[in-house]
């Protein structure tokens, strides 16, 4: 339906008779009707900070039940992107229905202030690269220098929360960094340890020799990149034998540190004699993949000599490519360079051979310790190749070429083909990871396996297909969590190591720390580098000195540990922990499944037995309007500042609710942003200064009078049946965490109460006096609009408190002072009348059905109608067929049954689900449905569903999907329709009728001149007007109506005076001119 400026209520006679009546004393505050809210919501903002609004709604819950949110932290070095605003106004909008709602809803704001992130910020500040120069600088005044930088934004965010209208406790915050909380974490290893899941261990990790330390699974995750590489198939020359195995690697950089090749045991291997002159073993499923290439056309690439079992293969020894590592192995005493055997190598790519470089891949370090070979990592944490090779010094992924010219030279490259893959960088600094062998603290992950899954189960994740799929895939296929970082700016890891016999101590407190050294004071020391490094505890086995492990541990667990963290659980508030775990409710983006979700999942599973939170809504990520990812290097990046300096924080608000379900990406553009606000935002509004208008000129108190339900009319029960409708509708929905449905529930109470209700009742608001009727309608619509206020307050906080504290406030001082304060509405049952709703939807259906007519016939509004005939299933009563002939401008409504007369339909087969069914019938199904009685098969295809063609074949059976239908109309008609209702409207128009219309357009255009020159709406006017026949005998017959419509005082014909304008009326020129009578 058509959405209406304020303009258009006022644009009738009724307006300036109300305005004509007498002085009015304002009861509520003028209401500016332009669509700039940015101001206003300054304004508001700022009251709930002076009035503590915020602090109050949490007080007045205190006794309520407990609805635990957690926020999880934002790093405060980094600036707010979009993506936050989308966060923060779903993380804002369910707390506030909750609060509304009755509960006590806590919602302690944090800070994730450890990590690499900081590290590299602070490095760049400090102009420092890497460890070495890191501690060249010094770990103490580094650490200060970080704990400085974590506040680098601080304000921006505590802005930005609170001009998007987030509220959240930001007075007390948790910090990560704070000692308390670095306890807390404490407790928990100390836990973890003691039931035997924190273990050192030797593994193949993810490791970014940029920052120099591991990467856990769910960070790798976050950053794949496509790119193209060079892989190697290189030629293995066998022991005794002129022959060679041809391997292939994706990394070419390890080919220095291979010790062994290995094969599948259950695959068939060949020894070929090729024609490029060479002998090769290779698997027999990929020797024309590999060798077809070698033969020329017509010809055979190879000779198969000899078929084996990969296991016949097994220990077949072969020539090392280099020597490189000779003084390594030799060392180790291990035996090195031969043909092993595991399952894990598959015939989709390469040779059915792959080299094995324990050091450097999971799957290698296996076969490593199942056959036992020596271990030659010659590679350093910087990712460079050692000096044992000669490429000392030159980073892995640039070593690539150099190793391979090395194997052409040698006469072993037998190809490098390049590939394209996905390969996992460093989320934070971009640089190519690489597997690597390392010392590294886990948590075994896997040994709770089965409890993380069914932990999961008990969640309702928003939506299920994440839960089931993305994060329970993850966790069926879980990995121990490598914990700890080599770096400096972290939870230091609570493990003490002997440096003598290696006994280990986890120490769980600052207490327990000043018990086992010996020192009260540890107990007051700061829980970071380098202060904790120099504790030193005796050792309870040996006697010697223990020293701290000198790892940090991974930033994901200090904001896995938040729920009890911030309450310094256990040491502390233990009652308020119980009260607030796990969280009834926690939001963020698609890519926490791997991050926040997990580590919260992972903690608390390992340390209370149960998942932490019960539902989750996932959040999609935010794009361009192309369905772009945004990035500053594209220039497609939206600076949320901006965004709400241009639209306010209501609007993207609103947009982010209504436009798609909250997990499907979300593309964010100004048009899309504005054109919400203005169908939604703007219409209501415009119907709330509408009221404010009437009610201040009629001294209108709302507190003086009561709703009588029996005794009002069918259209203010109708309103308010649609209204405790829509109070049913958000509650449930907002209690689902359906957010796009409660919004859209809004958004179309909105248009019909603005369009249909208002619009239908104007009337009565013009009418003078303050009889019954009048009173309805005022207390009808101030009912639904204070109600719309507090059903919109979770969603747009700024508006609906700005309608609800003039509304309310201004008139009763008992009132709560914020809509926030308020009870969510709660629907009286008895006032929904379902029967009415459908009636009155059948009207509106009807209606918009009659526009169309109009708008294909090209009739305006104004020109009035005789005739309009209308099927439908039900025959509405008399009340609902006048409000049809007012709407329409129709002298008469006519329901029939049959309206054949007027209409048609032709039929034609949709190709698309045709075709595919009936295909060899096709020509014949084109024909027949040529050849239908239109009427007919329109009544068959309601009553049945289908159409059967049996002059076809029986078996066609045609459905709506199978058919294109095209509704025609008779000469003078003009007919809309749909599977159950068919409107004709009659457009030959009587001499009569023709002059009616003209008589409104005049009146319609003298009313928009009146606006147009200034006048006030109480002015009376003089009238003037040039015009030819037509138009001069309607002034002449309509002259005293025209007068009486427009608050008219003289109407003079052949001059013009005051303000003038030229205008064609129906084709009929005509000018006018108006001027105020003094």
């Amino acid at each position: 339906m058509a959405r209406q400026p304020l303009s258009f209520y006022m644009e009738d006679e009724g307006f300036f008779n109300v305005c004509m009546r007498k002085e009015y004393i304002k009861m509520y505050n003028k209401v500016d009707t332009n669509m700039n809210f940015v101001e206003r919501e300054k304004a508001t903002e700022k009251f709930w900070k002076e009035n503590d609004i915020f602090r109050k709604s949490m007080e007045n819950r205190k006794e309520g039940p407990t609805y635990t949110f957690y926020d999880g932290p934002p790093t405060a070095n980094g600036k707010p992107h979009i993506g936050h605003v989308l966060t923060r106004v779903i993380k804002d909008m369910i707390p506030r229905y909750r609060t509304m709602k009755g509960y006590y809803v806590p919602r302690k704001a944090g800070w994730d202030t450890h990590g690499l992130p900081v590290e590299l910020e602070v490095e760049k500040q400090l102009g420092l690269n890497g460890k070495e120069q890191i501690e060249e600088y010094g770990m103490e005044p580094f650490i200060k220098k970080c704990k400085e930088s974590v506040w680098k934004y601080k304000g921006m965010w505590e802005d930005f929360s609170g001009t998007v209208g987030f509220w959240a406790d930001m007075d007390d915050p948790y910090v990560t960094y704070d000692d308390n909380f670095i306890e807390s974490e404490w407790w928990a290893l100390k836990e973890i340890w003691n039931k035997k899941l924190l273990y050192k261990g030797f593994k193949i990790v993810p490791y970014c020799p940029r920052c120099g330390t591991p990467l856990s699974s769910q960070e790798v995750a976050q950053g794949y990149k496509t790119v193209k590489e060079r892989s190697a198939v290189v030629r293995f020359k066998v022991v005794g034998e002129d022959a060679y195995f041809l391997a292939w690697t994706t990394t070419p950089w390890t080919l220095p540190s291979n010790v062994a090749l290995c094969v599948n045991p259950d695959e068939v291997y060949c020894k070929v004699k090729a024609v490029d002159g060479y002998t090769y073993y290779m698997a027999e499923a990929l020797l024309d993949k590999v060798l077809g290439s070698l033969a020329e056309e017509g010809q055979k690439a190879y000779e198969v000599l000899e078929t084996y079992k990969g296991s016949d293969l097994e220990r077949k020894e072969y020539e090392p490519l280099f020597d490189f590592a000779d003084e390594i192995i030799e060392k180790q005493h291990k035996k090195a360079f031969y043909i092993t055997c595991d399952t894990y190598v598959t015939m989709t790519d390469g040779t059915g051979i792959v080299h094995i470089a324990p050091a450097f891949g999971e799957d290698d370090a296996n076969v490593g310790r199942n056959y036992d070979l020596p271990f030659v990592q010659l590679v350093n944490e910087k990712g460079e190749l050692t000096d044992n090779t000669p490429y000392a010094g030159v980073f892995v992924k640039k070593a690539d070429p150099m190793v391979l010219q090395d194997l052409e030279d040698k006469g072993l490259l037998f190809d490098a083909p390049k590939f394209e893959h996905e390969y996992p960088h460093c989320w934070r600094c971009d640089t190519p990871l690489i597997y690597y062998a390392r010392e590294s603290w886990f948590i075994k992950m896997t040994e709770v396996r089965d409890e993380l899954v069914a932990n999961n189960h008990t969640v309702n994740w928003i939506p299920e297909s994440i839960g089931e799929g993305r994060f329970g895939n993850w966790l069926e296929n879980i990995q121990d969590w490598g914990i700890s970082r080599n770096r400096y700016w972290g939870t230091p890891l609570n493990i003490w190591e002997c440096e003598d016999c290696g006994h280990q101590i986890s120490v769980g407190s600052r207490a327990e720390l000043a018990e086992l050294s010996g020192d009260p004071e540890a107990a007051k020391i700061e829980l970071h580098r380098p202060y904790i490094d120099a504790v030193e505890i005796k050792c309870p086995c040996c006697g010697k000195t223990m020293h701290r492990v000198p790892e940090v541990i991974d930033c994901w667990f200090d904001s896995g540990a938040m729920p009890f963290a911030q309450h310094h659980y256990p040491f502390e508030n233990q009652e308020l922990f119980k009260q607030q775990f796990p969280a009834q409710f926690i939001s963020e983006a698609v890519d926490q499944t791997r991050g926040w979700f997990y580590s919260l999942m992972a903690e608390s599973t390992l340390l209370f037995g149960r998942a932490p939170y019960e539902n989750v809504i996932v959040l999609g990520h935010v794009q361009d309007e192309n369905g772009q990812k945004m990035s500053k290097s594209k220039g497609n990046a939206v600076d949320p500042f901006d965004a709400l300096k241009t639209y306010g924080a209501d609007a993207i608000r609103w947009y982010f609710y209504i436009n798609s379900a909250p997990w499907l990406p979300n593309r964010f553009h100004g048009k899309a942003v504005q054109e919400g606000q203005r169908k939604f935002m703007g219409t209501l509004w415009n119907t709330y200064a509408f009221f404010v208008l009437y009610a201040n000129i009629d001294n209108f108190d709302a507190t003086k009078y009561t709703l009588d339900y029996d005794k009002l009319p069918v259209m203010d029960k109708w309103l308010l049946s649609k209204l405790n409708t829509l109070i049913k509708s958000v509650d449930d929905n907002l209690n689902n965490y359906r957010i796009p449905e409660a919004a859209r529930a809004l958004d179309d109470f909105v248009d019909e109460m603005s369009n249909w209700y208002v619009r239908r009742s104007r009337e009565r608001f013009w009418a003078k006096g303050m009889e019954q009727d009048k009173i309805n309608a005022y207390m009808t619509l101030y009912t639904a609009l204070v109600t719309v206020a507090k059903c919109a307050a979770p969603m747009i906080p700024f508006m609906a408190d700005d309608i609800y504290r003039n509304l309310v406030c201004s008139i009763d001082a008992s009132a709560p002072e914020s809509v926030h304060l308020c009870d969510f509405p709660v629907a009286n049952e008895a006032w929904i009348d379902a029967d009415l709703e459908k009636n009155m939807e059948a009207v509106l259906k009807i209606v918009v059905m009659g526009r169309a007519c109009r708008n294909s016939a090209n009739i305006k509004n104004r020109q009035p109608i005789g005739m309009m005939y209308v099927k439908a299933p039900e025959t509405l009563p008399e009340f609902y067929t006048e409000i049809i002939e007012d709407e329409l401008n129709v002298k008469k409504v006519e329901f029939t049954d049959d309206v054949s007369k007027y209409t048609d339909y032709t039929f034609k087969p949709q190709l698309r689900t045709v075709g595919p069914k009936y295909g060899k019938y096709l020509g014949q199904i084109q024909k027949a449905l040529a050849e239908l009685d239109g009427n007919a098969a329109m009544a068959e295809l309601k009553s049945k569903g289908v159409l059967t063609l049996e002059s076809v074949a029986p078996e066609v059976v045609l459905t709506e999907d199978d058919l294109l239908i095209t509704m025609t109309q008779m000469e003078g008609y003009q007919t809309e329709g749909d599977n159950t209702v068919t409107v004709v409207l009659d457009t030959n128009l009587t001499p009569e009728l023709i002059e009616e219309g003209f008589v409104r357009e005049i009146i319609s255009k003298i009313q928009t001149m009146r606006k147009e020159a200034g006048f006030e709406v109480m002015d009376r006017i003089n009238i003037s007007y040039i015009a030819d026949g037509k138009v001069a005998d309607i002034f002449a017959s309509h002259g005293e109506q025209i007068c009486g419509e427009v608050l008219g005082d003289g109407l003079t014909a052949g001059t013009i005076s005051g303000y003038e304008k030229e205008w064609n009326i129906n084709g009929e020129k005509v000018t006018l001119g108006v001027e105020k009578n003094n």
